[in-house]
């Protein structure tokens, strides 16, 4: 038997090297090499003893026809579709693109507690009144599933149905036979050879594993949630559901930076991956698709955390929408498109007098860096001066709107909260603002439009050059930030403001 070796395999990215370092040489992540024990598996043949592997002169001896043993041309390869199920949620089936997909690998990322096991645990429960599911709990015994399952009013359904048998004199015992429990099987284990005994003795149309970090293969000597053991372990399920059609829903942690735990590939052995956020002050969480084989990626699927679970959000854009019956100074409505769903945003500024040496910029929902590269288009480009003012710029529930398309709207809620002005609150804004000052055009306008036109807004500030069907709006096509912001902050008195205010700056700005 070959002697075992020591190598030290990177955490993030795969990477194996011969001797510890303090940086990865791959990726360049500092203290992310881990000791591991590699037993050597048998050699492998060499080309020479391979069937036809024998060469002469360069030559292979071998003169029979070419011919392939087991590749397929297209045209052999059954175009039968896979008819995707209906998960319960439609809003998990957004995110999918469509719904369950047979025989898929799914991974779920996301903070601790944000709600990943709930989720995963109420599909669990929709799916298996028509199929075989199987919920592998390698965090929590079965009694602890069952007492989250019952908080969650999993299987009540078929409880009360029960009840309402029983309390039925005339009930006939081929209609007691017809109420059926749901096929949900639980199993608590952390090995990974009894669960795939179990998938192959159940074979369950639907497997969840919570969480592949706790799973471990007996044959390895590294410690569950290695980068061995997570690879390999993640390579086995994917294997027994390619092989046997069985789709794996796999609870993947998260680093303190955010990305799913365990090596790169990890996120490359799988058909989806999708990341479960949030904020903990907040109700709502946001399922974001970062990758999808069988749909589009960037989309997003929104819940809200209540007493019984997790439950859909019939329209989103009123969770990020501020009270427009009270209009206030730095508030601009943008549209913003997450993968193929477009959401109205309210974006809200604050500009004031700094009280340090260099002012502050703040942003929440915001990118950083564009808020900086916004502020210098405005001072150079319009005359407005903010080097000396502190900026802050938020995003009304707390979304992340990092897209280009919703430049305009910070450059109007800045300029708006520096003059105290009020942005009429049924006016949506949409565009890239440029270095020069330009007003550029964005993708899927015609999605952006339609949900503003269907919200009740009344006019749209757009980027100059489009022509747009008739969705009920006043569209007000502009070339540069300085003719946006006189069309989005009309003339009119400062918030506050006494009612004989003069014009001179708007005047001064038209000019």
């Amino acid at each position: 038997m070959p002697k075992p070796r020591t190598s030290y395999i990177c955490s993030e990215c795969g990477a194996e090297s011969p001797q510890w370092f303090g940086k990865c040489p791959s990726c360049n992540t500092y203290n992310s090499l881990e000791e591991q024990l590699i037993t050597q598996s048998a050699t492998l043949p060499s080309r020479g003893t391979w069937p036809g592997g024998a060469r002469s002169n360069g030559k292979s001896v071998n003169h029979a026809e070419p011919k392939p043993r087991l590749s397929l041309k297209f045209s052999q390869i059954s175009d039968r579709q896979e008819a995707r199920w209906s998960s319960g949620y439609e809003e998990f089936n957004r995110v999918l693109g469509g719904g369950v997909v047979p025989g898929s690998l799914v991974l779920i990322g996301g903070d601790p507690g944000i709600g990943k096991s709930t989720l995963l645990l109420q599909v669990a429960n929709q799916l298996s009144e028509e199929r075989r599911i199987l919920y592998v709990s390698g965090e929590e015994s079965g009694q602890q599933v069952k007492l989250r399952a019952s908080r969650l009013g999993v299987g009540e359904n078929f409880d009360s149905e029960i009840e309402e048998s029983e309390q039925t004199d005339l009930v006939e015992s081929s209609e007691l036979a017809e109420v059926q429990e749901p096929k949900l099987y639980v199993l608590a284990e952390t090995d990974l050879e009894e669960i795939l005994k179990e998938l192959e003795s159940l074979k369950p149309n639907l497997a969840v594993i919570d969480s592949i970090q706790t799973v471990f293969l007996p044959t390895l000597t590294s410690a569950p949630g290695s980068v061995a053991q997570v690879r390999e372990c993640t390579a086995a399920l994917m294997k027994v559901a390619k092989r046997d059609d069985i789709t794996m829903l796999i609870v993947g942690h998260v680093t303190k930076e955010g990305a799913i735990a365990g090596p790169r590939v990890l996120e490359h052995l799988v058909d989806t991956v999708l990341y479960f956020e949030g904020d903990r002050f907040a109700s709502h969480r946001l399922l974001r698709s970062v990758k999808n084989r069988f749909g589009a990626t960037n989309e997003i699927g929104i819940f809200e955390m209540a007493d019984r679970g997790l439950r859909e959000v019939a329209n989103p854009s009123e969770l990020f929408l501020g009270n427009r019956d009270e209009a206030a100074p730095g508030t601009a409505i943008v549209v913003a498109c997450e993968g193929t769903r477009p959401l109205v945003v309210e974006l809200q500024a604050l500009v004031s007098p700094t009280s340090y040496s260099s002012p502050r910029r703040s942003t929440t929902g915001v990118d950083y860096n564009r808020l900086l590269q916004i502020l210098a288009v405005l001072e150079k480009r319009v005359g407005i001066p903010l080097s000396k003012l502190d900026a802050y710029v938020a995003s009304a529930g707390g979304l992340n709107v990092e897209e280009p398309a919703v430049d305009l709207g910070i450059a109007i809620a800045v300029v708006a909260s520096f003059r105290d002005r009020i942005v009429d609150p049924r006016t949506v804004l949409i565009g890239e603002v440029g270095l020069g000052g330009q007003v550029r055009s964005v993708s899927q306008m015609e999605l952006r439009l339609k949900e503003a036109a269907k919200l009740g807004f009344q006019r749209a500030i757009v980027p100059k050059g489009q022509k747009f069907a008739d969705y009920g709006l006043e569209i007000v096509p502009v070339s540069k930030v300085i003719d946006a912001i006189v069309a989005a902050i009309p003339a009119q008195p400062r918030f506050g403001g006494d009612e004989f205010s003069d014009y001179e700056e708007d005047e001064e700005l038209e000019e």
